[in-house]
């Protein structure tokens, strides 16, 4: 089993693996700056964490954001949040400008993701992405892998895009999307498009897909082994790294939605991704986990066992047949990330709409 033994943080040790990164889960400078420090390559978003960075950082934006509203005298809320989204994502395209140029474009890219409104509307998120493709050279764009997101991820990867499906729980998911985008670089191929540059990743969100489970564990009465249900999203990654390095695909897996150090330290050493909320960063680099390789380590087969035995929608999760395209939108931990998802979105115009229209009742 690979070690890596040095006076470097837990972090810089687990990017000295050669085929693992990690990524800031945040747009925000601040949090992108230390991440980069400790040997992040990459930076996500979604409207949840724009949010929380404005909420933080807000002396930072505050006068940018009236200045959008006066430069933009017929602009609506919605213009206007989606004006700020994006400069909040150049920043960080620019910061993370250095690694994209040292890396020759394979790594240093921030993922921007469409608005969660349109996930059943494929040709939206697609001409949405075409947008945010347009921003900087290093942006990667976040597609749902639900029903119209599996179809704008073929169509994203035909035009070129570098491609991160999010909104993505379980195996059949995982694999849809990596199975999108080798028919969208195919289709490429047939036209003479060169596709080797692209970087298209996948993420799992693992502790989302363990908070389902517990939701369902609790609303069914399910009695089960204490931890059992925090190795669910683990089981499910390193099943579907199995089927990725098995079939070739080009798409990378990514792991996101940490929960506990075993979402960071059991994936050390694979070919894939993570992306470290900053709280979780600087625990894991206070912590005394010891740094190996633990990647290619089964999950323990009791666990597994339980976990298949006790619960459908654990079966839906990892099997590789366990639900078809069309289920995609209606399964749990999709429904509930979806409306946190709008929730936030929704959230962060009313948040645009008080710079707009100050409440007369407050002071």
């Amino acid at each position: 089993m690979k070690m890596v033994t040095s006076s470097l943080s837990p972090l810089q040790q687990t990017a000295a693996f050669p085929l693992t990164d990690y990524w800031n889960d945040s747009c925000s400078i601040e949090e992108l700056q230390y991440a980069i420090a400790n040997g992040a390559v990459g930076a996500t978003s979604n409207p949840t964490i724009v949010l929380a960075v404005l909420k933080k950082e807000l002396p930072l934006w505050r006068d940018r954001i009236h200045q959008i509203i006066a430069e933009n005298p017929e602009a609506n809320e919605v213009e206007i949040a989606w004006q700020v989204i994006e400069e909040m994502g150049v920043k960080a395209a620019n910061l993370l400008m250095p690694v994209f140029t040292r890396e020759n474009g394979r790594k240093g890219r921030i993922s921007l993701q469409t608005n969660p409104t349109f996930y059943r509307n494929a040709k939206a998120i697609v001409d949405q992405a075409v947008r945010f493709d347009s921003l900087a050279p290093n942006i990667q764009v976040k597609v749902p892998a639900t029903a119209a997101g599996i179809a704008a991820a073929e169509e994203v990867t035909y035009r070129g895009l570098h491609l991160n499906a999010t909104v993505c729980f379980t195996v059949p998911q995982a694999i849809a999307v990596a199975e999108a985008v080798e028919r969208g670089i195919q289709r490429r191929t047939a036209e003479g498009k060169g596709s080797a540059h692209l970087t298209p990743a996948c993420t799992l969100m693992v502790g989302r897909l363990d908070d389902w489970l517990k939701v369902v564990a609790k609303k069914e009465g399910i009695t089960i082994i204490p931890g059992h249900l925090d190795w669910a999203g683990i089981a499910a990654i390193k099943k579907a790294y199995g089927i990725f390095r098995q079939r070739g695909y080009q798409t990378r897996l990514l792991a996101a939605a940490y929960r506990h150090h075993l979402h960071w330290s059991e994936l050390i050493g694979g070919d894939l991704i993570m992306t470290i909320p900053y709280d979780w960063q600087v625990q894991f680099n206070r912590s005394s986990v010891e740094v190996k390789e633990r990647m290619q380590n089964s999950v323990n087969t009791e666990t597994v066992a339980e976990l298949y035995g006790k619960f459908a929608d654990f079966r839906r999760a990892y099997e590789e047949n366990g639900m078809a395209v069309e289920e995609f939108d209606g399964y749990g931990a999709t429904v509930r990330t979806l409306r946190t998802f709008i929730g936030a979105y929704y959230e962060l115009l009313s948040f645009v709409r008080d710079f707009m229209l100050p409440d007369p009742d407050k002071k």
